[in-house]
């Protein structure tokens, strides 16, 4: 790999340490320990943790008791998804509109617990779109959106993974479910989740700390490293999961994690050896 790790002294010097969660601290239902080790570390330090995830098939509730069972013993407060981002924008900017939601129950129960009016898809319009991460995915659900969306509708997405990494190889995630109503309609999403400004806006809000002061770790270029990079976060990139050597060697300077290691057990063994 042609890329050479800086010196990782300002790593210490961070309050905030931001996780990104599959690839990164597990993938799928493997544990990575060195990862508890690492985020137990950070605790101890008196530095504070957050989970950041743009997987919003599920609510903070599931990842509670996710996190919790796999051994990471997170508070609620230290759980984030690209959902909760999306429905933060809808209450603050939308509100009083009708939403099409392309999305697994737990999170149509959730955007309903939070005021928004969910259409059945039966309706002749709606006032706007939203499609996520939905392993319940049927055609008729992506008919309804795309009809929606070429009658007027707007249409935002809750993150733009293409993949999501499991155990046993990639599955279509958000983006890949995006690129059908795109491909179909010609109108493409508005974004939310990892890397879009909203993601951090909402961060430094619910944290109260300043961008400088936060670093995040994922194992993905264009979401967890891009978010970082636009927004003066330090970004970096461990290769458990989605993005190998090579896409690092091929990425645009610009576009390249000020960090890489192979995985948080590397980070832990600098940080606290």
């Amino acid at each position: 790999m042609n890329f050479t790790n800086p010196d990782t002294a300002p790593l210490f010097d961070k309050q905030l340490y931001i996780f990104d969660m599959d690839g990164t601290i597990y993938l799928g239902s493997k544990i990575f320990p060195f990862a508890i080790k690492f985020i137990n570390n950070l605790r101890a330090a008196g530095k504070k943790i957050l989970f950041f995830t743009n997987n919003a098939s599920h609510t903070t509730d599931f990842y509670v008791e996710k996190l919790t069972r796999l051994g990471f013993s997170p508070t609620r407060e230290e759980i984030m998804t690209s959902g909760d981002v999306t429905i933060e924008f809808l209450k603050r900017h939308r509100q009083g509109k009708s939403v099409y939601l392309v999305g697994t129950d737990e999170l149509v129960e959730n955007f309903r617990e939070n005021g928004i009016t969910i259409l059945s898809g039966k309706e002749e319009s709606a006032d706007i779109v939203v499609t996520s991460f939905d392993t319940t995915l049927t055609y008729e659900k992506l008919d309804n959106a795309c009809r929606f969306v070429r009658n007027g509708a707007e249409y935002l997405s809750t993150h733009p993974d293409f993949n999501c990494p499991t155990e046993s190889g990639f599955i279509p995630d958000s983006g890949a479910i995006a690129a059908f109503v795109t491909a179909s309609t010609g109108k493409a999403p508005t974004y939310f989740g990892k890397p879009h400004k909203e993601t951090i806006e909402m961060i430094c809000e619910a944290t109260g700390f300043a961008c400088g002061e936060m670093c995040i770790f994922g194992d993905r270029l264009y979401t967890d490293i891009a978010v970082g990079k636009r927004h003066g976060v330090t970004a970096i990139l461990v290769l458990s999961g989605e993005t190998t050597e090579e896409d690092v060697d091929a990425a645009e300077e610009a576009d390249k994690p000020d960090y890489v290691f192979d995985s948080l057990e590397n980070v832990d063994q600098i940080m606290f050896a």
